[in-house]
């Protein structure tokens, strides 16, 4: 592990939440309206607290998002535009992971980006933090490219030097790595100095082969925070309860069990026949708040009850985030926070 540098928990001070706007160009196109809405939301929620900034594609689009956001009363002084070509925009696993460097300043690790091991076209994002840092939206960071495919969701630090991940989506990145070799790298690269792995845990409709986002996620004090399911009828049961299992044998750092956090299960949703992936562990911590992705369920209120015990002193905002799961992510996978400092004014 690098003793001089460090990667920040979410819960830690930010100075911007990283987006990218959905266009005609990206998969939102066959319900971009819905998706529209969703990301005016969400962007309304994190204004509120502090500043986003977000990818646009041309000037046409700036203009257009510009007019959107601000009829729906955004604050768009805490909004900044920056021009880039992306794919599509789960910035989650496209954008930088940023370690903050001992003695000032950051690094942007820019590992590269497969489109989830080769799924889908993922050329321009994998250029991404590149084009980023070109144009100086970083302050005093520099970027390390690593020759290696690690999104940012299959990551979780409680920023002390501790990694939660799952062992299917590494593996299924790196089939011809052992866990040991895995976790050296991971050590290394992340500047962590313990790596725990979930051998279970998987969700219908999640096509990033269990990222730890859409499971489970460190709170602060020692806490984790889980996707349950309560409902011995449905298919994600066993495995659920095998990965809460492995959850509960983990331990701290001082060798205690962890404070355990079970969120509620939302009822089924289906497009098309199609199970999607309705998980409330994918969540985004800002500065004084943490929002939840809502589903429209009845489950949407007991999970933000939870969500406020794990995160306490945190306003919590739900955000419509129906639409996004029709393309198998939700509200964590769609940001990326940029600790702060990171930004350039």
């Amino acid at each position: 592990m690098s003793e001089h540098l460090r990667f920040p928990a979410e819960w830690e001070p930010q100075s911007a939440i990283l987006i990218a706007w959905p266009t005609e160009d990206t998969d939102w196109a066959a319900r971009l309206g819905e998706v529209e809405d969703t990301y005016i939301a969400l962007v309304a929620a994190i204004t509120r607290f502090e500043p986003v900034v977000i990818c646009i594609p041309d000037e046409d689009v700036q203009s257009y998002a510009y007019v959107r956001l601000a009829s729906n009363r955004v604050d768009m002084d805490r909004v900044r535009f920056v021009e880039a070509a992306y794919d599509d925009t789960w910035l989650r696993d496209s954008g930088p992971v940023t370690l903050a460097r001992a003695e000032g300043g950051f690094e942007l690790l820019d590992f590269r980006f497969t489109g989830w091991g080769g799924k889908f076209e993922a050329s321009r994002d994998d250029q991404l933090v590149a084009h980023l840092s070109g144009l100086g939206l970083f302050a005093d960071a520099g970027r390390r490219e690593i020759d290696f495919a690690l999104e940012g969701g299959a990551i979780e630090t409680d920023g002390r030097g501790t990694l939660l991940t799952t062992w299917r989506c590494l593996h299924e990145r790196h089939p011809d790595a052992s866990r040991e070799t895995l976790t050296a790298q991971l050590s290394d690269w992340l500047a962590q100095d313990r790596v725990l792995w979930l051998d279970h845990g998987y969700l219908e409709g999640d096509d990033t082969d269990a990222h730890i986002d859409t499971l489970a996620r460190f709170a602060p004090d020692d806490a984790i925070v889980f996707q349950a399911c309560d409902d011995p009828a449905d298919p994600h049961h066993a495995e659920l309860q095998a990965m809460a299992d492995d959850i509960a044998a983990l331990r701290t750092r001082g060798g205690a069990p962890y404070r355990l956090f079970p969120l509620p299960w939302a009822q089924p949703i289906h497009d098309g026949g199609r199970r999607l992936a309705a998980s409330y562990a994918n969540y985004l911590v800002i500065n004084g708040a943490l929002l939840m992705p809502a589903y429209g369920d009845p489950a949407d209120d007991a999970a933000a009850a939870v969500l406020a015990r794990a995160h306490p002193g945190r306003e919590i905002v739900q955000v419509p985030c129906r639409p996004l799961i029709w393309q198998n992510g939700s509200l964590h996978c769609i940001t990326m926070q940029l600790p702060r400092g990171s930004v350039a004014a």
